[in-house]
């Protein structure tokens, strides 16, 4: 049983910057940590590999300290650890980004299930996991809050909806995206912190991919960002002061005049 874990690294906090030429997140020299929903997709990818034996793989896309993310995961209890790293995709959105980790799963070739987390912390988007089934013509399965069966040939998994959850059987391969319902992130043991500091990361490129330049990175993107700005701060409120019952009356009367005026325009 081969599994593939695809993650991201993020920023470790909302105070990010934008490079104002491209419209796209400033990585470079921001702390960074895996995708919160990835750990999730880590750690069923591992519990999967306990129970039936194999192996996993992680595969990330991002610049070469992205590599740290990788060495995490292995200390998790991933196997391997992939690292696509080029400057040809810099900017790619959505549809670039899964293109290019749909070639790298076709270079690592005999896998059996795909998990990936529902959605980024930095786009929450939830478009990747499916791109990438997409182009490799898979079944999936996403919002996926429990599995119930597995094997080498087919998953029975529970999807994750709005008012309930709903069973779904699917041949493999085929590609999960996980929610947080799904388990509990272990902590790394310290056997798995001296594997992680030892594992060879491998590195591949566009090229390494056989990739067609033309889908990948800002020229690949159908999505454009046109413009970037931060809304104004909110004017703060008014505070209406003394006894209960005279400041709720006051209140009422200012409501009514919002609402009156609202109606007038």
């Amino acid at each position: 049983m081969h599994i593939v874990v695809c993650i991201k690294q993020v920023p470790e906090t909302t105070d990010v910057k934008i490079d104002p030429k491209t419209n796209t997140l400033i990585r470079e020299g921001v702390a960074s940590i895996i995708n919160p929903f990835d750990m999730y997709a880590i750690e069923e990818a591992v519990r999967i590999k306990e129970k039936l034996g194999g192996k996993v793989t992680a595969v990330t896309m991002g610049p070469p300290q992205a590599e740290a993310a990788l060495r995490e995961a292995i200390a998790l209890g991933v196997d391997h650890g992939i690292l696509v790293s080029d400057r040809a995709f810099a900017g790619s959105d959505t549809w670039a980004t899964s293109y290019t980790l749909s070639r790298a799963i076709q270079k690592i070739g005999d896998y059996n299930l795909i998990i990936c987390g529902k959605q980024a912390s930095d786009g929450d988007t939830a478009q990747v996991g499916p791109g990438i089934a997409m182009q490799l013509k898979l079944p999936q399965i996403t919002y996926v809050r429990k599995i119930e069966a597995v094997d080498p040939t087919r998953i029975v998994a529970e999807r994750l909806l709005e008012d309930g959850y709903e069973a779904i059987e699917a041949p493999l391969p085929c590609l999960l995206t996980a929610v947080k319902e799904l388990n509990e992130p272990r902590l790394p043991s310290l056997k798995g912190k001296l594997a992680a500091k030892k594992a060879k990361i491998v590195h591949w490129t566009a090229a390494d991919l056989g990739a067609d330049p033309k889908s990948l990175g800002l020229e690949g993107s159908p999505t454009k960002v046109v413009k970037i700005f931060t809304p104004p701060p909110r004017k703060g409120g008014e505070m209406l002061e003394g006894e209960p019952q005279e400041a709720a009356a006051r209140l009422v009367e200012k409501l009514k005049d919002v609402v009156i005026g609202a109606a007038a325009g």
